[in-house]
């Protein structure tokens, strides 16, 4: 079982920036597959970045991919989310998500874990 904890989100200026990070307990954290998600109001969560368990893999949807970064501690069992260049387009809560298979996947359904979110406001 692992249990994900969200943090980093608030408001910010277009074109600043806010990392993210994803707690995770449980001693298979480093095993897991991991993701974050975004979900805008009356839209449907979306993928935004994917890290492999060895961090030998990661993918990014095309709208964040040059400004977003994903990477992963093992040793303190945290995930990242590193965001540049913000666009009040990017306005969201945002979610990790973890998943046991260690490979990278975008689909939401594949995530058996999830964090409980955090807010980030772009404003223009």
């Amino acid at each position: 079982q692992v249990q994900l904890v969200d943090s980093g989100g608030g408001l910010v200026q277009a074109g600043g920036s806010l990392r993210l990070s994803c707690a995770a307990s449980g001693r298979t954290f480093s095993s897991y597959g991991m993701g974050w998600f975004r979900q805008a109001p009356g839209k449907e969560r979306e993928f935004v970045a994917g890290i492999s368990w060895s961090a030998g893999s990661t993918v990014y949807a095309d709208s964040v991919k040059g400004r977003f970064t994903i990477s992963r501690d093992n040793a303190k069992n945290t995930v990242y989310l590193q965001m540049n260049s913000l666009k009040p387009e990017d306005t969201a809560v945002y979610y990790c998500a973890g998943r046991a298979a260690g490979a990278v996947v975008r689909g939401p359904a594949w995530y058996e874990y999830w964090g409980q979110g955090t807010q980030v406001t772009v404003s223009s």
